[in-house]
């Protein structure tokens, strides 16, 4: 992002954040007056708010095991945020109905009012509870296809990931358990739809997780396209460590590989970026062979018409998370055509992926991360 998106953008977030913590401050003041752990309440609330953005300024400019510390304890408290402020506006809406039906005066009474803002914290650690375990629970989701193009042997195994996010969250941990699910498929090809990293490249580096890449089996290679986190922070840099590890990053890019054409775009944060708009899809199609089974890798799932355009047989997505956490995909679903799955579009099959990782709380609610199989199979009719 060029320096006054980046200010807007910032400015609004920050905007947001402040606004909301606010009001979680209010409704929770009644455990603050509790008279033994009061006080002790009130500091471990400034410290989660304060935590995230404290965390990500320090981790850009000095890096080591405090910044990192704060950015998990800050990650929690954001999903946190969201659904205190969900069940706290519910209550609002509730307790004027129970204090008419029930005569319980929410408000005025000082102990019923602890223990109902008790109440909604206990119901939030139980919800982020089941999101986090969710979060680690990757899938296999499956995707067969016919073609009558050729393909090598007559079919072709796909293994996609996207919107990984290594870095401070996700680590070399998770890569591992990734790069096991990824080989136990037995691919003939590997790709990584973007967002491999979160935002910056040091943990990454730090942890040498490049070797994890080197390890993945793929019989004609593993290929990436850029997300929009690729270009947040040092972007040539990822895209060297990258490359030095086995990933061939195609940029506006189309190659042919086991005689299937392979378009990689660049996400359409390099508009901004790099300060030069993307190719054109047509552009970058213009000289493969129809005839080979193509598949387009567009990190951001919009503008499908253009893969059907240029008769694209299969392209691959991610970004959306499908709103990572509930009601988000709603959000989600509002602004992409595909959000979430699959969808056919008169002869070119789209596939959005929810992503593998996540981005912030390491939190997924109404979805699971997920690892997609394309099985292409030749119709020879």
């Amino acid at each position: 992002m060029k320096i006054p998106q980046i200010v807007i953008f910032l400015s609004v977030v920050l905007g947001v954040y402040t606004l909301v913590n606010v009001f979680l401050y209010y409704q929770t003041r009644p455990l603050f007056n509790l008279t033994t752990i009061g006080s002790l309440i009130k500091l471990l609330f400034w410290i989660a708010v304060i935590a995230y953005p404290l965390g990500r300024t320090l981790e850009s400019v000095i890096g080591g095991q405090i910044p990192t510390l704060l950015v998990k304890l800050g990650s929690i408290w954001l999903a946190f945020m969201l659904y205190l402020t969900l069940l706290f506006l519910l209550f609002q809406i509730l307790s004027p109905v129970a204090n008419y039906m029930f005569h319980i005066d929410f408000k005025g009474n000082t102990h019923i009012r602890q223990i109902s803002t008790g109440i909604v914290y206990i119901a939030s650690i139980l919800i982020f509870v089941a999101g986090y375990i969710n979060a680690i629970s990757p899938k296999i989701a499956e995707l067969k296809i016919d073609t009558h193009k050729p393909l090598p042997n007559n079919k072709l195994t796909i293994v996609m990931a996207s919107d990984i996010h290594l870095g401070t969250i996700i680590g070399k941990k998770d890569l591992g358990k990734l790069v096991q699910r990824i080989n136990i498929q037995n691919p003939d090809l590997v790709l990584f739809a973007g967002d491999i990293f979160d935002e910056d490249i040091a943990p990454v580096v730090n942890g040498q997780m490049g070797k994890l890449f080197e390890e993945i089996k793929s019989k004609y290679g593993v290929y990436a396209v850029t997300g929009n986190h690729e270009f947040f922070r040092n972007y040539q840099a990822k895209m060297d460590y990258l490359n030095e590890h086995g990933v061939n990053v195609l940029c506006d890019t189309a190659i042919v590989v086991g005689n299937v054409n392979i378009i990689g775009r660049y996400d359409r944060q390099s508009n901004f970026a790099l300060g030069q708009k993307r190719k054109p899809l047509a552009e970058l199609a213009k000289n493969i062979d129809k005839n080979h089974f193509t598949v387009v890798l567009d990190h951001q799932p919009f503008n499908l018409n253009e893969a059907v355009e240029i008769g694209a047989d299969l392209q691959l997505s991610g970004h959306t998370h499908h709103g990572q956490m509930w009601p988000f995909n709603y959000i989600t679903k509002a602004i992409y055509e595909v959000s979430m799955g699959y969808k056919k579009i008169k002869d070119t099959h789209f596939y959005v992926s929810p992503g593998y990782g996540t981005w912030g709380p390491r939190v997924r609610l109404g979805n699971r991360p997920e690892v997609v199989v394309i099985r292409i199979k030749q119709d020879k009719g």
